[in-house]
């Protein structure tokens, strides 16, 4: 399978999952608030972030090893089969430790605390959610966590698509099987109980196809070094504790929130979030199928190739991501109202806010690319931290005082000093690689940004204009996407054409002249 068939399989799988997500999220929201009540929609939400937090030591050990394996490349199977090895003998073993931990803050007074005192939880639902929080544990050490080292050796040999593929029918199935469950009068814990059960029926079939791919590629010879695992483990805390940071712009907030304000608002906050965090999601379904590609061209130095990596991130952005934010904005207070059932009440500026902070997410996305793909820790330590510290500070000095509004300004904030500073460690790594920062493409991407953000905010100023703001908002995005055409290279266009020529009526609308 060639390079360009690679992307965009690899591509089309997360889109795929991404499409399933949005359609689930979508979907699921209104049928859990048909049975369970904001409360206890709440804690299942909770439980998620305490989960996503309590996993970043093992997501920054497994995503090191897949640098490495990357660094190491395809031919180097002895290496890529004593680190892969290796590697899954010290996740199964930290992660048993882990879950004994798991135990004891599941019925533990902390529960309380995290899922917000409040609200006034009731013993039987604390009880409930920390049995869910160990089911979830369990499924995280012998389901997800391994094959995820799995899937990152075996992305080595170019198949990232097809893991990308097993992906999209776990996220289905574990999507699906827990709001069956609540349909069916499930509670808290059935609902968990279920989504781990599908989530090993599911991961056997896995198993047997990583397994067959393994002993083709020759890295199943199962050679292990405890002593190298643990010097792995060790070196690969640097990043853990930056994935932990870095995890804290996106659950990390909710700890702070519940205690904070409570699982309803939490539950509120996170609602109106959900669309942001889809157009997030779909962004990473475009940068992380294009990494492997990306860290092959700097590897090879190759100026031109490089920068058509850039181009596919910043095309999504100018393209798609902004007129979605601006129109979606314009669209967004009766759908959620409907889709919430009237339950949740709509924050529009909240919304604004955090739209914004997925469009200054997405422009960095190149940059943050070169930093993670080169395991540059010190840097991408150095950004988490400030971000951690803008987002913490600005939660506790600004919510108290205008609401979730400051959440959602404290997370913008944070997203624009990440993006400030991951652009100037990533010109300065290209520049001292011999590479150059594709400065004209880079200015008119962003300049979308600051049409989408201008013409979000005027809507919420000025809503009794909105719909001429919207069309003329429009207007300028659409001469700001000819502007990015325009300056891409000729060879990112040519193969944006041959793209487009497959997939039927797109190929009207991409110019045939640059």
């Amino acid at each position: 399978m060639s390079t360009s068939s690679r992307i965009i399989s690899g591509s089309a799988a997360s889109w795929m999952r991404i499409l399933i997500t949005l359609i689930t999220q979508i979907a699921l929201v209104p049928i859990y608030l048909s049975y369970w009540s904001v409360k206890v929609y709440g804690i299942w939400i909770a439980i998620q972030a305490i989960t996503n937090i309590l996993t970043t030591l093992d997501k920054g050990y497994v995503e090191f090893l897949g640098y490495e394996f990357l660094k190491a490349g395809k031919e180097d199977r002895k290496k890529i089969n004593t680190y892969l090895w290796s590697g899954i003998l010290i996740t199964l073993v930290f992660g048993i430790i882990e879950l004994l931990l798991v135990c004891f803050l599941s019925f533990s007074p902390m529960m309380h605390f995290f899922l917000g005192k409040k609200d006034m939880i009731e013993s039987a639902l604390l009880w409930q959610a920390g049995w869910i929080l160990v089911l979830q544990w369990i499924g995280w050490i012998f389901f997800s966590n391994t094959t995820g080292l799995f899937f990152r050796a075996l992305a080595v040999y170019g198949y990232y698509p097809r893991m990308g593929w097993w992906n999209v029918l776990i996220g289905l199935i574990t999507s699906l099987t827990p709001v069956i469950a609540v349909v069916l009068g499930g509670n808290l814990l059935v609902a968990g109980f279920v989504s781990t059960v599908s989530l090993l029926l599911i991961t056997i079939p896995q198993y047997m196809d990583i397994i067959r791919l393994l002993k083709k590629e020759g890295i199943f010879d199962r050679s292990y070094s405890l002593k190298l695992g643990l010097k792995n483990y060790k070196t690969s805390l640097l990043l853990s504790a930056n994935f932990f940071l870095d995890n804290f712009r996106q659950q990390g907030v909710r700890l702070i929130l519940s205690p904070l304000v409570g699982v309803i608002n939490l539950t509120i906050f996170s609602t109106i979030r959900t669309a942001a965090n889809v157009v997030q999601q779909g962004l990473l379904t475009i940068t992380q199928p294009v990494l492997p590609e990306l860290m092959r061209f700097i590897k090879e130095k190759n100026q031109q190739k490089t920068e058509i990596a850039f181009d596919t991130v910043w095309i999504v952005l100018v393209v798609f991501l902004s007129p979605f934010v601006v129109i979606l904005q314009a669209i967004a207070e009766p759908l959620f109202l409907i889709w919430t059932k009237n339950q949740i009440p709509f924050n529009a500026p909240l919304f604004a806010v955090l739209s914004i902070s997925i469009l200054i997410y997405a422009f960095a996305q190149p940059a943050f690319s070169i930093s993670l793909g080169n395991n540059l820790l010190s840097k991408q330590i150095t950004v988490s931290l400030i971000t951690s510290i803008v987002i913490s500070g600005g939660i506790v000095g600004l919510t108290p005082f205008i609401g979730l509004l400051g959440t959602g300004i404290s997370l913008l904030l944070a997203e624009i000093s990440a993006a400030i500073a991951y652009n100037i460690f990533a010109t300065r790594w290209l520049q001292n690689n011999n590479l150059v920062w594709p400065k004209q493409t880079s200015h008119i991407a962003l300049f979308s940004v600051y049409i989408a953000a201008a013409s979000t905010i005027a809507m919420l100023l000025f809503s009794n204009l909105k719909w001429l703001i919207l069309s003329l908002s429009v207007i300028l995005l659409a001469w700001n996407c000819k502007r990015y055409w325009n300056n891409m290279s000729e060879l990112a266009t040519q193969k944006i054409r041959a793209f487009a020529e497959k997939i039927p009526f797109l190929n009207n609308f991409v110019p045939q002249n640059n």
